[in-house]
């Protein structure tokens, strides 16, 4: 790694204000690997096989957007987003009435191929930019570009810019606001895109396009009542609004949006769901405490990579008494390294399936110079199978955020 990587050319192409915190920050001196004591890790060395072998892979595949599956329940059109909520089955007291719930068990009848479709594109579109990262190959770069324009400029198979029909629950609702989660996967989307366009294959229309898309849904989920609903959440959903909003308004350049969310991480997302302890009280209290501390873990490590500035660290946060994100890091950390010191129950399913290779402990690593951190994350599988991992695995290009 060079002493001095962040060249203004490779500044004003990534565009990452994660990146501009650890250049100009001394804290974080594993930047420099002159520096005695500095962990340093090398993700283009780890991934760059990996990153290739799946993008080659995805040469082969075309783009496929929620157009191409009918959703029969929904309450919207054709081009809108429709997904149901997981927890939620028929009740054997009242078939054909409202359905009822059994929390942590998904129900596999009910649709699902609108989500699967947008993480398809999460997983692919990522890794075709990060193998023209890697490469400079434009076919990589060309195939990137059309998955934007399918899904976000096309007419004929765009989606809206709202997820107005999503988590719906048959007889109970058309729609509900912790939906939003669902669109997490938009997120490393949001980023690749940024990095596109130092590709011709990006023309200057799409570009524009898919950041006025992105410009219209944060609208949507900053003023709407599914999206305000989503924004008050106390757990894990509430954190996953800030980093969507985040990353979305980083991506486009929103910097009111970008100070709203860097204020809302130290008012409400710490103080509401960090214990002395440095656990996650909310997401403990459920069927998969385990799965869910990770995912929430991961979220806000991620928000406080993108949100972090010279002057605002939020790694470096913490409230009277400590608490902060680099407490709840620590909290969960031995429970990754050895998950059978979990000392609550496990979760009710796939509880098997976890931990994989956790951004959280990625970014944690580099920020807190914590080598033993890094060297398990390099342990951890980065390409689960089942599909229940992969979907509340949202980050799984990391050359797209720290190199």
């Amino acid at each position: 790694m060079a002493s001095n990587p962040f060249s203004r050319r490779t500044f004003c192409a990534t565009g990452a204000a994660g990146f501009l915190s650890a250049a100009m920050n001394p804290r974080f001196s594993f930047l420099r690997s002159t520096e005695k004591n500095s962990p340093s890790i090398d993700v283009v060395a780890i991934d760059r096989a990996r990153i290739l072998r799946a993008a080659d892979r995805y040469l082969r595949e075309s783009p496929v957007t929620i157009t191409a599956f009918a959703a029969a329940r929904s309450a919207g059109g054709k081009h809108d987003y429709f997904s149901e909520g997981d927890y939620w089955w028929p009740d054997p007291a009242n078939p054909g009435g409202p359905y009822i719930q059994r929390d942590g068990h998904s129900n596999p009848d009910n649709f699902n191929d609108h989500r699967l479709a947008l993480i398809r594109l999460s997983v692919q579109m990522p890794a075709l930019s990060a193998a023209w990262i890697l490469t400079k190959n434009q076919p990589y770069a060309a195939l990137a570009a059309k998955h934007l324009q399918a899904w976000f400029l096309d007419e004929s198979t765009r989606m809206n810019p709202n997820l107005e029909y999503a988590q719906a629950i048959h007889g109970r609702s058309t729609g509900r606001g912790i939906g939003i989660i669902d669109t997490l996967h938009l997120v490393e989307v949001a980023r690749a895109a940024t990095l596109l366009e130092g590709s011709p294959a990006l023309t200057n229309a799409v570009r524009d396009g898919v950041k006025q898309w992105f410009s219209a849904y944060l609208r949507w989920m900053t003023t709407s009542p599914h999206g305000i609903e989503e924004r008050e959440a106390k757990n894990n959903h509430g954190t996953c609004w800030v980093l969507q909003v985040a990353e979305f308004a980083r991506f486009i350049g929103n910097a009111d949006l970008t100070s709203f969310c860097r204020s809302r991480f130290k008012s409400v997302l710490v103080p509401n769901q960090i214990a002395e302890n440095g656990s996650f009280p909310e997401e403990l209290r459920r069927t998969k405490p385990y799965g869910y501390c990770l995912f929430n873990l991961d979220a806000l490590a991620a928000a406080c990579h993108v949100l972090s500035t010279p002057d605002d660290n939020l790694w470096f946060f913490e409230l009277p008494g400590g608490r902060g994100i680099r407490k709840a890091v620590e909290y969960m950390f031995p429970f990754i390294r050895d998950k059978k010191s979990w000392p609550f129950p496990p979760d009710v399913q796939y509880f098997d399936q976890w931990p994989v290779r956790q951004p959280s402990l990625l970014f944690a690593g580099l920020a807190y110079l914590r080598p033993e951190y890094l060297d398990l994350w390099r342990k951890l599988d980065p390409d689960p199978t089942e599909k229940e991992i992969i979907r509340n695995f949202p980050i799984r290009q990391p050359v797209l955020w720290v190199t």
